[in-house]
C-alpha cells in the first residue's frame, strides 16, 4: 500500500494548552517527486545540520506532550525549500550552504520553484496557520538547533539562544528566567538575528501580534534521546514561568 506524502504533521491538534509548538527543519526528508528523491548529497550531508535541524523533532514533540499543546513539524528537508523564509526570499531554495553545493538546485527555475512552493511550503504554513487560528489566544514557541560550529568560522559558545524581532514581551521574560539556569550560555538574538521578513514567526505571530518566541539549542546537546527529553523537561517550566511573568 502506498501512502501519499504529507509535507507536515499535526500531533495533537485537539490538546487544550495555549503553546502551539513548530518545527521548520523538522526533517531531511528528500520526496519522490523532487529529483527521484535524490538531491545528489551524499548521506554524509543529508544527516548533518544543512539538511535539518538535528534534534529540534523530538524536543517539539516533547515540549508539545508536557504542556498539552499541538505541535506542527515539516516533513522536508530545507535543502529542498527552507519553510523558514519567505516566498521571495533568495534563500528560500539553497545552491550552496555551508561549502556544500546542492547539486539538484543549481538550475531550479521558476516552474520548480513554484513546484515546491505548491507542494510543500504552502501546505506546511497552511497546517501552522490553521492550527494556530484554532486558539483564541495561542503562544507560538518555533524549536530550532543550530551547529556548534559553521565550517571556518570560530565555534559558536552558546547553549540555547533567544530569537525576536519587534516583539519582546515574551522573549524578554524567557531570558530573564533562562538566566536564572547558571550553566547556561544564553544568546540574546544569537547565533544570527531572529526576524527575516516572511519568515515563519513573521508570518504566523508578529503580523497578527500573537505572543512568540523562537529557541535555538545547540544541536550536539539533543544528539540522542535522552538529551531531547532532558532538554524538553528543563525548557517546559521555563515557558511556563516565562508566560505567566509576561501577564499575556
Amino acid at each position: 500500500m502506498f501512502m501519499t506524502y504529507q509535507p507536515f504533521e499535526i500531533e495533537g491538534a485537539d490538546r487544550a494548552g495555549r503553546f502551539v509548538f513548530l518545527c521548520d527543519h523538522a526533517a531531511n526528508t528528500v520526496p519522490d517527486f523532487i529529483n527521484a528523491g535524490d538531491l545528489g548529497l551524499p548521506a554524509e550531508d543529508m544527516g548533518r545540520h544543512i539538511a535539518f535541524d538535528i534534534g529540534a523533532a523530538a524536543v517539539t514533540r516533547a515540549l508539545a506532550a508536557q504542556l498539552d499543546g499541538p505541535a506542527v513539524l515539516s516533513n522536508f528537508s530545507r535543502l529542498v525549500i527552507d519553510p523558514n523564509r519567505g516566498e521571495d526570499d533568495p534563500t528560500l531554495i539553497m545552491r550552496l550552504y555551508d561549502g556544500t553545493i546542492i547539486h539538484a538546485n543549481r538550475s531550479v527555475d521558476e516552474a520548480a520553484r513554484q513546484h515546491r512552493l505548491d507542494r510543500m511550503h504552502r501546505p506546511y504554513h497552511g497546517a501552522v496557520a490553521q492550527v494556530a487560528a484554532a486558539r483564541s489566544d495561542p503562544v507560538l514557541v518555533s524549536v530550532h538547533s543550530f551547529t556548534p560550529q559553521l565550517r571556518g568560522r570560530p565555534p559558536r559558545p552558546w547553549h540555547v539562544g533567544v530569537l525576536y524581532a519587534d516583539d519582546r514581551r515574551l522573549a524578554d521574560p524567557f531570558m530573564a528566567r533562562l538566566a536564572q539556569e547558571s550553566d547556561l550560555t544564553v544568546g540574546d538574538n544569537q547565533p544570527y538575528s531572529g526576524h527575516l521578513t516572511g519568515d515563519t514567526m513573521d508570518r504566523h505571530a508578529l503580523q497578527h501580534r500573537r505572543p512568540h518566541v523562537l529557541i535555538e539549542i545547540r544541536n550536539d546537546l539533543i544528539s540522542t534521546q535522552e538529551d531531547q527529553q532532558a532538554w524538553a523537561c528543563r525548557l517546559a517550566p521555563v515557558l511556563t514561568d516565562s508566560l505567566a511573568a509576561s501577564g499575556l
